[in-house]
């Protein structure tokens, strides 16, 4: 069986971590999201009147961490767009409110809160069961084209798709199990930025997914009909640049995007460069391998930073036609598969932590880059120099298993193989995230000042015997949103997009993407969170322009996140108003005015987009 494969070799499945997690006193929320939350069923019939012809069940939702997680709620699954509206029009007549699900492969409650009863009046649409059809079109003489997908078709099988006709992206976000509707929705995006000297392909662009669509499906009120209806909703028209990325605040049926000829891509792994190295502050004597001077040389770069070490995992993409000798040919994505199938010895050192050994955190940063350096390099040296506590997780038993894998530390094919790299079975963190908008010549002063606070910090809660982070810091760099990619003439930047430029800084071209992981019920974590926050909102405002990753954590009090009034009322909406332009209160106004009635609509979005 599928769930049983990992159990080769001392990988973990499923099952044994179950197994595992009640031996080491309950861990089992690892697997929130694969072993789903009971089966949909129907404890009373469908709500009055709904829509003949569709199943409607009640069902669980729950997100990527488990962080969110509802009473049973009516849910159904619609064949067609057709079938979509009819729920919509139902929901508005019955005082209802319709809200679009994707692979709920997120943080933040942009579909639902936390703890929503079975009793509240809102009905979920899977759109990832039937709403999924794709096509190629308009392949034009440029080497572009476009993709028509609907909404609930996945990334992975998207990008395949696309794929198999010769087309990509420059950047994908790492998971495949994300919707292209909840993508869209929050402005989902990868790393890339220009390397020095590099034009892309026509159809490429280095800011997000949600730049790329030339036209949208959505549900939106028609005030003369006195329904909502179905509207496509070309580029260059004022409401799309509402759409684009929409936090959830309206239903996007079917999208096209824009793709570039597929280019083949060489991802080399480090990890013998030091954070004081990697993160150094500007002016660091010559020879020193930094984050800014990787992304000058390969345009693609990802820093992942275990907790409590000196010791990031650096990977670089950069554009490589023919495959270099060194490097490892690869046909599929996921090329990971340390960090897939969990080796058991870690899985427990894991549920030790959630059980309540949470002074184990810097042990497991430690072990994380340790397992990570075996995998990917085969070098067993510094876990034989550690100490018993790390030799007696990583066994001679687990290197063997590493080892036999295969080395991952260079590996070359097409892109999508080597931008799509975390599997649903991955561990589940939470996670903060940020975007600092600046001039690329301060991506290097944004890390090396992120770096250092962070580490102080992380040092002042252990001094005081907290340890809020078992994770890792992960660091991106992307470009800003330019419509041009699009090709469609007088085309908007998406409007509450991350990536959106400031109209009065055209220096300011590059996004640095800051998330901290860790495994949810940390101790402190929300109050640590808070603070590195804080830290962000108050960088240098002429050198760094700080908004919230939408699917991630933010405003944060010391006990909640997306809690924090000022953050919510005044950091967020400032931070999209900043460098005028059409931007938060536009978008806000065209949302409002597509569903004033609130159908499409939840508490939470009612206080945030006001």
């Amino acid at each position: 069986m599928a769930d049983d494969l990992s159990d080769q070799a001392g990988g973990l499945s499923r099952r044994r971590l179950l197994a595992s997690s009640a031996a080491a006193g309950g861990a089992v929320w690892l697997l929130r999201g694969l072993v789903r939350p009971g089966s949909a069923y129907a404890a009373s019939g469908p709500p009055p009147g709904f829509p003949a012809g569709l199943d409607v069940y009640q069902r669980v939702y729950e997100n990527w961490a488990g962080e969110i997680r509802t009473d049973q709620l009516w849910t159904c699954a619609p064949r067609s767009p057709q079938e979509v509206l009819d729920v919509v029009n139902w929901a508005y007549g019955a005082g209802w409110t319709a809200r679009a699900q994707g692979h709920r492969h997120g943080w933040a409650p942009l579909t639902v809160a936390d703890g929503t009863p079975a009793a509240a009046q809102v009905v979920l649409l899977d759109t990832t069961a039937r709403l999924t059809a794709m096509s190629l079109e308009q392949q034009a003489a440029d080497g572009s084209a476009a993709v028509r997908v609907q909404a609930g078709a996945s990334l992975e099988a998207v990008l395949a798709f696309a794929g198999a006709g010769g087309y990509g992206v420059i950047a994908a976000p790492a998971p495949g199990d994300l919707s292209v509707g909840g993508a869209l929705a929050i402005g989902a995006h990868g790393t890339a930025a220009p390397a020095v000297g590099e034009s892309p392909a026509p159809g490429q662009g280095f800011g997000s997914l949600s730049n790329l669509v030339t036209e949208l499906t959505a549900v939106v009120w028609d005030g003369g009909a006195g329904r909502y209806v179905l509207r496509t909703v070309g580029r260059a028209e004022p409401d799309c640049a509402a759409l684009l990325t929409h936090l959830g605040r309206a239903l996007v049926i079917e999208a096209v995007l824009r793709v570039g000829t597929d280019v083949n891509l060489r991802c080399r792994s480090y990890l013998d460069i030091p954070a004081t190295e990697l993160f150094a502050a500007p002016g660091a004597p010559a020879g020193t391998r930094t984050l800014a001077g990787f992304v000058d040389s390969t345009g693609r770069v990802e820093a992942i930073w275990f907790a409590f070490t000196d010791s990031p995992w650096l990977k670089t993409w950069s554009v490589t036609p023919a495959r270099p000798l060194a490097a490892r040919a690869v046909t599929g994505p996921y090329n990971y598969p340390f960090s897939d199938s969990i080796p058991e010895p870690v899985a427990r050192l894991a549920g030790s932590l959630v059980s309540g050994a949470w002074a184990s955190a810097p042990l497991f940063g430690q072990v994380q880059y340790l397992l990570a350096k075996v995998a990917l390099t085969g070098d067993i040296t510094d876990v034989l120099l550690s100490g018993s506590a790390v030799r007696d997780v990583l066994t001679g038993d687990v290197l063997t298993h590493l080892l036999a894998d295969g080395l991952r530390s260079d590996l070359w094919g097409a892109s999508r193989n080597l931008l799509e790299y975390v599997r649903p079975t991955t561990l589940r963190e939470t996670a903060n995230g940020y975007a600092v908008i600046t001039r690329r010549a301060d991506v290097q002063w944004v890390v090396s000042r992120f770096a250092d606070f962070y580490r102080t910090l992380l040092a002042q809660y252990a001094a005081r015997g907290e340890y809020p982070v078992n994770g890792q810091v992960e660091i991106r760099v992307t470009g800003l949103e330019d419509p041009s990619v699009c090709a469609v003439p007088g085309a908007r930047p998406p409007q509450l997009s991350a990536l959106r430029p400031r109209p009065d800084r055209p220096d300011v071209d590059t996004a640095v993407w800051i998330d901290i992981l860790s495994l949810p019920t940390t101790p402190a974590l929300h109050r640590f969170y808070r603070d590195i926050e804080q830290f962000l909102l108050t960088l240098d405002g002429d050198r760094a322009t700080v908004r919230v990753e939408w699917s991630k954590g933010w405003a944060y009090t010391d006990t909640a996140a997306w809690a924090d009034p000022d953050v919510l009322g005044g950091a967020i909406p400032d931070s999209q108003r900043a460098g005028g332009g059409p931007g938060w209160d536009e978008a806000v106004a065209i949302l409002d005015r597509l569903d004033p009635h609130r159908v499409l609509s939840s508490p939470f979005l009612d206080a945030l987009l006001r």
